[in-house]
């Protein structure tokens, strides 16, 4: 169907009433020369004339609707209005709107057999009823050829109708796609951001309850480092929250360049780090930047976590295709919690595939092994 609102509502009527004129002062202005032709044998207008030049244009009011209904209403009486002899005019109007509209609307078939009634009606009553000014085979031609280029230009508006439909369509479930790829980008960036820093605090907080009588002022640092984790968790929520509202960051993207500001708040929390670069570093595409520092960080929250004290190892290996990161603990000194079923390992996996890389986490000798490889895109030459 034809969409009602492509056009303001005060247009929808201007055609029939166009139409209403149109046929109405046509047809008697033609009717004169027509009715007192001898040859051509004409009925003046009378009531039911009038009623028959209305019909049409009136049906036409619901075309967008009812575009068959629409039709086969004109369609009949200007069949009725050719019989009973009135003036042969504009009253053909409204049919061929009619005949475009249906087909435009998708209604192909009822319109390619209305036409072709039209054709076979005015073919016999050219040849063998009325008496015309014209031959009856160039009437003819000319009545095919017509309602040939009405069909013609009720499907090119079809088909182009149907194309941006289709165009809107893959548009929006391509905005729906896109928007559920951000929505699940912000769930895994919140996720890190909470688990790392939370983590973090976690294990302070037991640090400094555990210390707080005998060694104060440990204690002290433990608490220092509660605030500031607890500072850096509320300013990285903040920047991925204002995605959100706003689409765009207002403070850097995290990535791998902020690898030692990451480096140093882990180890306050008694982790001793060592970090090891080789390779030639270089600027990566920001998708594989903020994976990297992501796996980097969640690496190490879950080093803090169950492996306190431990000594660890982070490499960063740029290789001509590929990013390597490992980052390898030597186990706890101290009691650590176990290993369960959270998100962590999963997340990073998950980071990793979605760039085509690969990630494997595992026991490592006393301690914990993640190493990831991440594809880096060939720099144009």
């Amino acid at each position: 169907m034809l969409d009602v609102r492509a056009q303001p509502r005060w247009i929808v009527p201007l055609l029939p009433l166009s139409v209403t004129a149109v046929q109405v002062m046509g047809s008697r202005g033609v009717q004169w020369n027509q009715v007192h032709s001898a040859g051509l044998m004409r009925v003046a207008l009378d009531p039911p004339g009038y009623a028959l030049l209305l019909a049409g244009p009136l049906a036409l009011t619901v075309r967008r609707r009812h575009p068959v209904v629409t039709l086969v209403v004109t369609q009949i009486a200007t069949w009725v209005y050719v019989v009973l002899g009135y003036s042969y005019g504009p009253v053909f109007i409204s049919p061929v709107i009619a005949l475009y509209s249906a087909v435009a609307a998708g209604h192909r078939r009822a319109a390619w057999l209305a036409g072709g009634l039209m054709y076979v009606f005015f073919f016999g009553y050219a040849t063998w009823f009325a008496a015309l000014p014209i031959p009856p085979w160039y009437h003819n031609l000319a009545v095919a050829a017509f309602i040939g280029v009405v069909l013609a230009a009720g499907e090119y508006a079809r088909v182009r109708r149907e194309r941006l439909g289709e165009r809107e369509r893959v548009e929006e479930e391509e905005s729906r796609r896109q928007a559920s790829e951000e929505r699940l980008t912000m769930a895994q960036e919140l996720h890190d951001v909470l688990a790392h820093n939370i983590s973090l605090i976690h294990v302070q907080a037991s640090t400094a309850l555990h210390l707080i009588d005998d060694h104060p002022e440990q204690a002290r640092t433990a608490l220092t480092t509660i605030k500031h984790a607890s500072k850096d968790v509320l300013t990285e929520m903040r920047s991925v929250l204002s995605v959100l509202r706003e689409g765009a960051p207002r403070s850097p993207t995290a990535g791998l360049d902020r690898l030692d500001e990451l480096v140093e708040r882990a180890e306050q929390s008694g982790l001793t780090i060592t970090r090891r670069i080789s390779g030639r570093v270089r600027a990566l595409p920001p998708g594989t930047d903020r994976a990297g520092y992501r796996i980097a960080q969640e690496a190490l929250t879950n080093a803090a976590r169950h492996a306190p004290g431990a000594a660890v190892t982070v490499l960063l290996e740029y290789g001509p295709d590929e990013l390597l990161i490992r980052v390898t603990d030597s186990g706890g000194t101290g009691p650590g919690e176990s290993l369960g079923g959270g998100n962590g390992i999963p997340g990073m996996r998950e980071r990793a595939s979605a760039l085509g890389g690969t990630l494997t986490a595992g026991h490592h000798g006393r301690g914990f092994r993640v190493e990831a490889r991440l594809p880096i895109p060939e720099e144009p030459s």
